[in-house]
């Protein structure tokens, strides 16, 4: 044979350059096989195919038998891969699938489709191997390969049975409202590593077959249910893919993750699949959803599938219900590894495949709900994800993608040696010395040492995130908590219940254990399931043994339970506290500071994961702080889906006015920060509202235009009144704001859709509104009222800066100008924020002075008459903090009248909304003596103080006559200095 003898000598230069007499002789050996196989023309032919090749092939001899035995037996396979010259470069990635078409439409029968298929992959095979073992694709572009390949082979082997089975049993169709028949097509999910596209070289498929919906098949011999139709389908399709030939296998088919698993039906319906997975679906499907993907079956239906079981797999709340689901279904492994001596298991065994994937899936079942860039099939997708978001560190990070690859390349190594699914290193010292070879180490040794250290970081990484606590500490809290799992479990009779209660210093023991015994026999408990029941066994008794040490045991009790009430169908909150001790104490903490806060834990128990992090929770951002993060959070959600625009917004509101409330309370954070912050809040969420409601409308309508064309950025302001506009937002506060644009009316939008920009800006304000107004399953963002537009509610709903100019100084009643001090650009254009304050300006310097005082006096009475606690707002006993006679209000409308009497002369005056700066203002103009100002100033601060810890307390911001002391004396002056200043010559 013409050059034989030098490929012979090119082939053996190759040997001799092998670490080991034993791999030398093996390819010696292999490669004598060849020479006298009728396939040695097609590897001749191989090995004249340039530099490097003869050192290639010698590496795949020593790495896969699998690969000789089909370089002997199949040499037109060889042959074809000569051919094609595929062997050394990367496929499209449509390749497999043109391939495999063509290949299944050329067949006219079920036994030669299924030995092409056979043939196919015995190239894909040798050619993927061959490029992993000598490092010419890297490993994510061999998972790849064989991704495609499985792809192809399931969407085109169905495609055939499909149309083979139609003449006997019909076109499977179903029905619409109107009757009409719609086809069906059967869909296939691939789970696992084939759904994430990471599908390994000898690698099982993790099938769930489902069609849309039921019906009657059409047009046949017979007449089945679609059900049945498809059943024989996938019969069909796992009968080629998996029956063992004379060529072996496709692949090996596994139908254990559809619905009840080996006895559930072959194929389901749509409806049928979401009525198992929201019934019965368990977290362990939970967690092998993560990677489902639809991979055949037609793209019209797929994503409509995808859609239905996406709230399965991804919770909207924080689920930390999944790290004990893991955590069980990881003990379970790792007995049955020690029951199988499968301690070198690189998948299962400890610091192995399985514990990297556990540590992204576990933050991507609790936290994905709520992150959708956390909805990634790919692992290394995720782990980049969990870096950037500062949940692993850069080192962690690091080392877990290097032991993933590490492992990975390991597995492949494992299996191109004879093709079988296997993940255990080998024990005999030449399968080692093989393996190490095609690793790229000396000997097995130094490659061992290489694979402990990268499963020594994955474990240590594991551990942290996912081990049970450790044994003693384990047995401490169980010691702590019998007593009190013997009153919750009912193992008492009353008497020795309330003596536990009192041994253990709770301040009302029998009305503790009142409030017990009433959860315990409420409806809601006694119709739990066992898993939520469980749960529950588990937090009382621990809640019982922390609150022992709180303040007001009793008191902080009966508002623990009010939101243990309110969770009990999702006990996963449950799992939340007691998977971290450190949440459970900071949520007894607060709940005894202040009821306020432990209703809106409540109410929106999404927020507990704000108690983890106590740095966090007791130091509020700054507002640029607040603005980046809204940022970052709402990049994760498509700009389309405004449901998750809207929850998304409502989480951070409630998380971060936790987090003023925890600071206040505590004392962290004084009253005026808090109301700073409060009202960041308040006008980040507004910046961002107005953001999105202006890209929806422009996506709708256009763009506004004007004399020059379309104007690419919102012309609109929002302004807010009272305390937004004073910067003095409290707890459950609700926004005062009007909308001024600054579009022409006469021009219209450049969008298919046209609208005259007017309108435009109308629609858009409606959208702001919605977004902020709409009652959620969290709630409302804010409560707004638009009343201080010009016209009131008569009036229109965005307004022109003429005419809201024209109507301030034409139509605007004195009590308006008052509002418009405390007025001022909280979201909206920077150069229509500049105009509007220029027109404030003007209107507050050039209001008629003449009746000024007599109508604030008058409006200040008529405002007593009907809120304050009497008539003059002087009730003895009595003191409303804002409302009566020597409280805020007096304070804030002497600032207003001030600020209207002097802000033509004085225009520093002008310059603040807020009334503590505005008396300060007039303290330095001299406009009011500097004693009257300091305890204006101080008595301000004390009422508001004051009206915030009523707040906090769920009580009216009113003082009983028991609480009058320490505030008697500012109510005196303050109502000295209204009469002073406003009254002596009125």
């Amino acid at each position: 044979m013409s050059g034989l003898h030098e490929l012979d000598r090119r082939v053996n230069d190759e040997v001799e350059a092998l670490s080991s007499v034993e791999l030398q002789n093996h390819v010696r050996q292999q490669w004598q096989q060849i020479k006298e196989s009728s396939s040695i023309d097609a590897v001749c032919q191989l090995l004249q195919g340039g530099d490097g090749i003869a050192k290639e092939f010698v590496s795949c001899v020593v790495g896969s038998d699998y690969v000789v035995d089909c370089l002997l037996r199949y040499p037109s396979v060889l042959q074809a891969l000569i051919e094609k010259q595929t062997l050394r470069k990367s496929l499209p990635e449509d390749y497999y699938s043109k391939q495999i078409g063509a290949l299944v439409r050329s067949v006219d029968s079920e036994v030669n489709l299924s030995k092409q298929l056979r043939l196919a992959r015995h190239e894909m095979m040798i050619r993927v191997i061959w490029r992993d073992i000598n490092g010419l694709a890297e490993l994510f572009e061999t998972t790849r390969d064989l991704s495609r390949f499985a792809d192809a082979c399931v969407e085109h082997t169905m495609n055939w049975h499909t149309e083979a089975l139609m003449p006997i049993w019909g076109e499977p169709f179903s029905k619409d409202y109107e009757g009409n028949l719609i086809p069906q097509r059967m869909l296939v999910l691939g789970m696992g590593k084939l759904g994430a596209d990471e599908l390994n070289l000898s690698s099982d498929i993790d099938l769930i077959f489902a069609f849309p919906e039921s019906g009657w098949t059409k047009n046949g011999k017979r007449e089945i249910s679609n059900q049945e139709f498809f059943t024989k389908v996938g019969q069909k399709l796992i009968q080629t893919l998996d029956s063992i030939t004379a060529e072996g296998f496709v692949f090996r088919v596994d139908m254990r993750l559809r619905p009840y698993g080996d006895s559930g039906p072959l194929v389901m319906s749509f409806n049928q699949l979401e009525s198992y997975y929201q019934s019965q679906g368990r977290e362990w499907e939970r967690y092998a959803m993560i990677k489902a993907r639809v991979m055949a079956g037609g793209a019209e239906r797929a994503q409509e599938l995808v859609t239905m079981l996406r709230p399965f797999v991804y919770r909207k709340y924080i689920d930390f219900s999944v790290i004990e689901a893991l955590r069980g279904l990881k003990d379970m492994i790792n007995r049955e590894v020690r029951r199988k001596g499968m301690e070198h298991n690189i998948k299962l065994g400890r610091g192995g495949i399985r514990e990297v994937e556990f540590i992204a899936q576990v933050f991507q079942l609790i936290h994905g709900g709520m992150d959708v860039r956390l909805q990634n099939r790919s692992l290394m997708a995720v782990l980049a994800q969990l870096e950037n978001s500062g949940v692993l560190s850069a080192d962690a990070y690091q080392n877990l993608v290097k032991a993933y690859h590490f492992l990975r390349d390991t597995e492949h190594a494992l299996q191109a040696l004879q093709d079988r699914q296997t993940q255990l290193l080998p024990e005999d010292a030449f399968a080692q010395a093989r393996v190490a070879h095609v690793m790229g180490f000396a000997g097995w040794s130094e490659f061992s040492n290489a694979l402990d250290q990268h499963r020594q970081n994955v474990a240590a990484e594991f551990v942290d995130l996912i081990q049970p606590a450790d044994e003693e500490r384990q047995t401490q809290e169980s010691s702590f908590c019998d007593g009190w799992r013997s009153v919750w479990l009912d193992e008492m009779d009353d008497d020795e219940a309330i003596a536990v209660f009192e041994a253990q210093c709770f301040d009302d023991p029998a009305a503790a254990w009142k409030l017990i015994r009433d959860l315990k026999q409420s409806k809601k408990v006694r119709t739990l399931q066992r898993e939520g029941q469980e749960r529950l066994n588990q937090f009382i008794p621990n809640l019982l043994h922390q609150l022992a040490c709180s303040e007001r045991p009793t008191e902080t009790l009966s508002r623990v339970l009010i939101l243990v009430e309110s969770v009990i169908r999702r006990t996963a909150y449950l799992v939340l506290l007691m998977e971290n001790p450190v949440a459970l104490v900071q949520l007894i903490k607060l709940c005894d500071a202040s009821p306020w806060i432990a209703n809106q834990l409540a109410k929106t128990p999404v927020i507990l994961d704000e108690l983890i992090n106590v740095s966090s929770l007791y130091s509020p951002p700054n507002k640029q702080e607040l603005q980046d993060e809204l940022r970052q959070h709402m990049l994760r959600i498509p700009e389309d889906d405004l449901e998750a625009l809207m929850e998304a917004l409502r989480y951070f509101k409630n998380a971060h006015v936790l987090r003023v409330a925890a600071a206040e309370v505590t004392g962290a954070l004084p009253l005026m920060k808090a109301s700073d912050y409060l009202t960041y809040i308040a006008e980040v969420i507004l910046e961002t509202v107005v953001e999105i409601s202006w890209h929806q409308m422009v996506e709708r309508y256009g763009y506004p235009t004007d004399e020059e064309g379309s104007v690419s950025e919102p012309q609109l302001i929002v302004v807010g009144y009272g305390k937004l506009g004073g910067i003095e937002l409290s707890y459950g506060s609700d926004l005062d704001i009007v909308f001024i644009h600054n579009a022409n009316v006469n021009k219209y939008t450049d969008g298919a859709k046209q609208v005259d920009n007017q309108t435009f800006y109308t629609r858009m304000v409606q959208r702001i509104v919605h977004i902020m107004t709409t009652m959620m399953p969290s709630g409302d963002l804010y409560e707004v009222d638009m009343r201080l537009r010009p016209e009131g509610n008569s009036g229109m709903l965005v307004a022109s800066l003429k005419a809201f100019e024209d109507y301030q100084f034409k139509n605007a009643w004195t009590w308006e100008h008052q509002a418009l001090v405390r007025a001022r650009v909280v979201a909206g254009a920077s150069a229509l924020a500049e105009q509007f304050d220029r027109v404030r300006k003007e209107v507050l310097a050039n209001v008629p002075k003449d009746t000024l005082k007599a109508s604030v006096v008058d409006m200040r009475k008529k405002m007593r008459a009907s809120m304050a606690s009497a008539e003059d707002g002087m009730k003895e006993g009595v003191f409303h903090l804002k409302h009566d006679a020597g409280g805020i209000v007096d304070i804030e409308f002497m600032t207003q009248y001030a600020v209207l009497k002097w802000g033509a002369d004085y225009p520093d005056m002008l310059t603040w909304s807020d009334n503590i700066r505005i008396l300060e203002t007039m303290e330095s103009l001299k406009l009011m003596d500097e004693s009257e100002v300091n305890l204006l100033i101080d008595a301000y601060k004390a009422f508001r103080i004051e009206g915030h810890r009523k707040i906090l307390d769920n009580q009216k911001v009113v003082l009983e006559e028991d609480e009058l002391t320490s505030y008697q004396d500012y109510r005196q002056k303050v109502v000295k200095i209204w009469q002073h200043f406003m009254e002596d010559d009125v």
